[in-house]
């Protein structure tokens, strides 16, 4: 019986939206697109190639946090969102970074220019699900900026406003700083003191 193209569109959509508008060649060829057709829509303007293996639909609107799962795709599910990208997608400090930051585990070898790459085991307790990729908690996520060593003014700043907010608590916080990093728990204890001699 031949393959319903209009049905098979639909699927990739359907997949795709979950996505960020992205798809990976594996994904799109469990659907019913071969590796011919995969090049033809390609080739149409159809699909962009955005990485070896990884297309985006050529109508998709990009919405925030799309180049995420973008990445979360690039990685097969492996990266999560972390440091100062994580703290970026909570909306907590300001602290910026040209390139986007993933904890992977031990043992990932894939690499690129626009990433930086944290070689560490996540605990599912530093670890949310969000649509389409994950991201570590705000507790662990200031704990890594921490640990990584932040502006200690820039960071009481940033835990001033996650406490405030009520994402995390200083006690979280601290709980979570001395699991991660000796450094990090001490950068965070001045930060804190820093705001208390306010």
């Amino acid at each position: 019986m031949p393959i319903d193209r209009r049905d098979l569109r639909r699927r990739l959509f359907s997949l795709a939206a979950v996505q960020g508008g992205y798809f990976a060649a594996a994904q799109a060829k469990e659907l019913g697109y071969s590796y011919q057709a995969q090049a033809h829509h390609v080739n149409a303007g159809n699909w962009h190639r955005v990485d070896r293996g990884l297309f985006r639909l050529a109508e998709w609107v990009p919405e925030l946090h799309d180049d995420l799962r973008r990445w979360t795709l690039w990685s097969k599910g492996r990266a999560v969102v972390s440091h100062e990208t994580a703290l970026s997608v909570h909306e907590v400090g300001e602290f910026e970074s040209a390139r986007v930051h993933l904890t992977v585990p031990p043992g990932f070898t894939m690499s690129d220019d626009a990433l930086v790459l944290h070689h560490v085991e996540l605990p599912e307790i530093d670890v949310i699900e969000m649509a389409g990729f994950r991201v570590t908690t705000v507790a662990r996520s200031l704990a890594d900026v921490a640990a990584a060593g932040a502006d200690e003014e820039q960071l009481a700043r940033a835990i001033e406003q996650a406490t405030g907010a009520g994402v995390t608590t200083l006690r979280q916080l601290r709980a979570r700083a001395e699991a991660v990093d000796p450094r990090g728990a001490l950068a965070v204890e001045r930060a804190i003191s820093v705001l208390e001699s306010r």
